[in-house]
């Protein structure tokens, strides 16, 4: 603390030293969009990845490596008391905004998913007097999902939607048990966060370890579903607004998962380290919160992609 002549006290700001982080950390976030958009286009096009697969894999393994290295200069601060109360609020203040990012960028998708279904393909179909049947061609039925195309050659049509029951009998009601997966992970999470702020090491780690478990098996399931998808069904990216609606929304909510099981892995490890305290222990709340954000967002993607 410090003290000025009139005996006002004032709290003292930690500010960190200048740093190239951030410069290194968007040369490797722009690698890996550069390569990983060439790369796509041209296995769209049939020339294939080339050299852009190795410029998004460097990208990729620069963002990774600052990152790194960013969280744990963050941590070695932390341990040694530098932050001040307010520089904490800002941590927090900080992974609100980022979170409301991410409510925002999947509200996106759910927007045009919304807009496909309940105006274009009914304006498709001639309803509202905005149309007719034959806008694209002869007999088309304005029914989601869109499974009926007119050519192949435009695109692949599959043979059925993805149903919330699944398919196959050693794999069905797989969107079902993939959504008892996530939201018992989410209390999983729960008690694990109980067992850090009653200071049971034990409890914390326990939980922790079984909430990184449940992430890890529903990334399987999904993997699982996507080859079902793509071998059983005829369910692609080509396959349509519905093909590429499907799995947006769905890859994405799927890279998130694994980002949220790779930062709650972080915190076990750092719980079986010893680190966190009951008072000070952020980083755990901040993987929670994302946590329970990717829960909810499935919950809304699970009701408007297979039941809905």
């Amino acid at each position: 603390m410090a003290t000025d002549n009139s005996n006002s006290t004032y709290e003292t700001y930690y500010v960190p030293e200048s740093s190239k982080f951030p410069i290194w950390a968007s040369l490797g976030l722009s690698l890996f969009m550069i390569g990983l958009a060439n790369a796509l286009n041209g296995i769209k096009s049939g020339d294939g990845a080339g050299g852009a697969t190795i410029v998004a894999i460097l990208g990729f393994a620069i963002l990774g490596t600052v990152l790194f290295n960013w969280f744990a200069t963050s941590i070695r601060e932390n341990h040694q008391g530098l932050p001040s109360a307010q520089l904490k609020r800002s941590y927090v203040l900080g992974m609100y905004w980022f979170i409301f990012s991410e409510v925002m960028f999947f509200a996106a998708f759910f927007g045009a998913l919304f807009y496909v279904r309940q105006w274009a393909v009914p304006w498709l179909g001639g309803e509202g007097g905005r149309g007719s049947s034959n806008i694209l061609w002869p007999g088309f039925e304005a029914v989601w999902p869109v499974i009926a195309n007119p050519s192949d050659a435009l695109f692949v049509p599959p043979h059925e939607s993805m149903e919330w029951r699944g398919w196959g009998e050693a794999l069905g009601y797989l969107p079902m048990w993939n959504t008892i997966i996530l939201l018992s992970s989410s209390v999983t999470v729960h008690f694990a966060h109980a067992g850090l702020k009653n200071n049971n090491r034990k409890q914390l780690i326990g939980w922790l370890s079984l909430t990184v478990l449940l992430g890890v098996v529903f990334i399987f399931l999904q993997a699982e579903e996507y080859i079902e998808a793509y071998q059983e069904l005829g369910l692609t990216l080509d396959s349509g607004i519905y093909g590429s609606t499907f799995f947006l929304l769905t890859g994405f909510h799927g890279f998130h998962v694994t980002l949220g099981a790779f930062m709650l892995s972080v915190m076990l490890a750092r719980s079986i380290k010893g680190h966190f305290k009951p008072e000070d222990h952020f980083g755990f709340e901040a993987a929670s919160w994302y946590w329970h954000f990717v829960d909810v967002v499935w919950v809304c993607l699970f009701f408007f992609v297979y039941l809905y």
